[in-house]
């Protein structure tokens, strides 16, 4: 059995155990489950930082309730866990408290999220570890030219994505669709709308059974913004707003317009998303998928149907809702959701009037807000920004910012393959 805790990255971290070791001392009392402290304040290359605290043990929570088994792991199963403090409350700084704190502060107002996630993602023939025992150098992705929407895929691509639908759907996560994209090798899957909670959680599951079914088939998943110059995988995030068991994202008598409430939440959006950049794009590869004419935005725009923009409004009548575009695969959902819902919530509260939705090209509307183009950007955008500081709150937004800043300072002394080739013989 794992015993399991999502990290400031969004990964799934923990212990395997003997079930039958773990699960009796759980109930009877005799064990506290702990990790090491360090796992929430680390950067992506777990590397540890904040060496003055110590890195004594958090205490973690088991949730029975959510307990799962792994189809794609042979007789094992996995109990999540919750990071709490010595208080018994959540870690304030846990990626599920994070996202539930907006969440109920946005039931505060009469509102609840709907959520689908969208993911890309991209296969390259041979193991995670042959990857990595050539220095993740002139990797061969499973297909080699623009496979977007085929169905005539190679054997090997089409056994991989067969066997990930069938063990997610035995784990009781069954995929609304699979479909190739434009990049070589690259995959997308879109899972059906649910709570804002499981689908955070479910897209953990999710990214561990990429992994462990590639690395079955001797091939390896990246989950990676940019894994290759030209290439973007996004994270789309497909929200509704419900109030009273009922969508409220659709205007009266229409079955493509967005009704007041709508575009406030869009208003809201767009006024938050370049002061959080952080939280939805958390590395300083996430910023080299935010390119002109690559499908990924670079303007606080929105637009119906409109795949230019950083907020697309899709769908029709109860199914109208918004398709947020800036997050990147390598986004972890739980604060990516909570910029969302404190956007969300940002709008409806205060009323806010969205500018015109955009016709044509999201890319070229000049006086709309600019995105962050890099990390240190995004970080210094949120370091000053009031609102995040009001709607995420002082202790999220030093958290994230400082994350932010441990990531640019790992990269900061690193001479890159990219830097060899045009300087080596020119500078």
């Amino acid at each position: 059995m794992l015993l399991g805790v999502v990290d400031g990255q969004g990964r799934l971290k923990g212990k395997e155990f003997d079930a039958d070791f773990l699960l009796p001392r759980l109930g009877g009392g005799s064990l506290t489950p702990e990790v090491c402290g360090y796992l929430f304040d680390t950067d992506l290359g777990m590397s540890a930082t904040a060496w003055g605290g110590g890195f004594g043990d958090v205490l973690l929570l088991p949730d029975r309730a959510r307990a799962t088994l792994l189809p794609w792991l042979p007789a094992t199963a996995l109990l999540p866990a919750e990071p709490i403090a010595p208080d018994g409350v959540p870690l304030p700084t846990g990626p599920v408290a994070i996202l539930q704190e907006q969440l109920d502060q946005l039931a505060g107002l009469g509102y609840r999220l709907k959520v689908g996630i969208e993911t890309e993602f991209v296969v390259f023939e041979g193991t995670a570890a042959q990857a990595a025992d050539g220095g993740f150098r002139q990797l061969v992705p499973v297909t080699r030219d623009n496979r977007d929407y085929s169905l005539d895929q190679p054997s090997r691509l089409t056994a991989y994505t067969r066997h990930l639908r069938r063990v997610l759907r035995e784990a009781g996560m069954p995929v609304e669709a699979v479909k190739t994209e434009s990049a070589p090798g690259q995959v997308e899957v879109t899972f059906p709308y649910g709570d804002a909670v499981g689908a955070c959680f479910q897209h953990v599951l999710f990214k561990h059974a990429v992994r462990t079914v590639a690395d079955q088939h001797r091939m390896a998943a990246t989950f990676m913004a940019a894994p290759d110059s030209g290439v973007g995988s996004g994270m789309h995030l497909h929200v509704s707003l419900w109030r009273d068991e009922q969508p409220v994202m659709c205007a009266a008598r229409s079955e493509t317009e967005l009704s007041a409430e709508g575009l406030h939440a869009v208003a809201g959006l767009l006024e938050l998303l370049p002061e959080a950049g952080p939280m939805w794009a958390p590395y300083v590869n996430s910023y080299k998928r935010l390119r002109p004419l690559s499908f990924a935005p670079t303007r606080s725009v929105w637009g119906r149907d409109n795949r230019t923009c950083a907020v697309r409004s899709v769908g029709h009548g109860r199914g109208l809702h918004l398709e947020v575009r800036v997050p990147g695969a390598d986004t972890n959902p739980y604060l990516a959701l909570a910029v969302l819902a404190a956007g969300i919530r940002h709008g409806l509260a205060r009323g806010l009037k969205a500018p015109e939705a955009c016709e044509g090209d999201g890319y070229e509307v000049w006086d709309a807000p600019v995105l962050p183009a890099s990390l240190i950007d995004a970080v210094r955008a949120m370091e000053v920004s009031h609102l995040a500081l009001e709607l995420l709150g002082p202790d999220v937004a030093a958290y994230v910012t400082q994350m932010g800043r441990r990531e640019v300072q790992a990269l900061a002394d690193v001479v890159t393959d990219a830097e060899l080739a045009w300087g080596f013989a020119q500078a």
